[in-house]
């Protein structure tokens, strides 16, 4: 989330065009997961650019900011790693996998059954959920996403994780005090990473036109 409607439009445009460079530069279908995060991170942002403009409330951008936020994103993430992953490395990603489903289905069922509020407080927007047993469920969701990205080969995806975990910290103490709302900063940040991540991946060329079919850096 940004700290007003202005922003989360910009937001979220520029962040979409980030992802669908990111996108375009897929050259290993396994990649497609991740790269395809920052286009969600910016449809995200759009998204709540529409909560905004609507006062908050419960319409159906909040709703589905919501399903974005909650169930997605712990699901989305680790499969993306998994995916994008050396074969002998995906068994040691399969536990962050099983934990963002199992916080998926949870969060899932909360959003079917509960409704959910959006409240404009200051420079930030505040989402009422109340889920059970809160602390675990966001131990689940970090493990599930940071978690992930902290487990991977790749030494960009582990950067990325030490970002994520780290400003997502300094986010949500600015968020508590009706500061400002930096979340859309450390979206455009990660999806940077993201971008120089799936460019870095593309097979090398070679003098003569041949590509070599492997980036050697891109598994260090």
């Amino acid at each position: 989330m940004c700290w007003s409607a202005t922003a989360d439009l910009w937001a979220g445009v520029g962040i979409s065009a980030v992802g669908v460079v990111s996108l375009v530069s897929v050259r290993r279908p396994g990649d497609v997961p991740l790269a395809s995060l920052p286009l969600l991170l910016g449809v995200h942002q759009l998204v709540e650019a529409a909560v905004w403009h609507a006062g908050g409330g419960t319409g159906p951008a909040v709703l589905a900011w919501a399903a974005i936020a909650l169930p997605l994103l712990p699901a989305w993430v680790p499969l993306g790693v998994l995916t994008a992953a050396r074969p002998a490395d995906r068994p040691r990603l399969l536990a962050p996998l099983a934990v963002g489903l199992a916080v998926a289905v949870l969060l899932a069922r909360l959003l079917a059954t509960r409704p959910v509020t959006a409240e404009i407080h200051g420079h930030t927007l505040r989402y009422a959920i109340d889920p059970p047993q809160a602390p675990l469920v966001l131990a689940g969701y970090l493990l599930s996403t940071v978690g992930a990205l902290l487990l991977a080969r790749d030494r960009l995806l582990r950067i990325l994780g030490l970002l994520t975990g780290a400003g997502a910290a300094v986010c949500v103490l600015l968020w508590r005090t009706a500061f400002v709302s930096t979340w859309c900063a450390l979206a455009a940040t990660a999806s940077l990473l993201l971008l120089a991540w799936v460019r870095r991946r593309r097979p090398v060329t070679t003098p003569d036109g041949f590509g070599t079919g492997r980036n050697p850096s891109a598994f260090q």
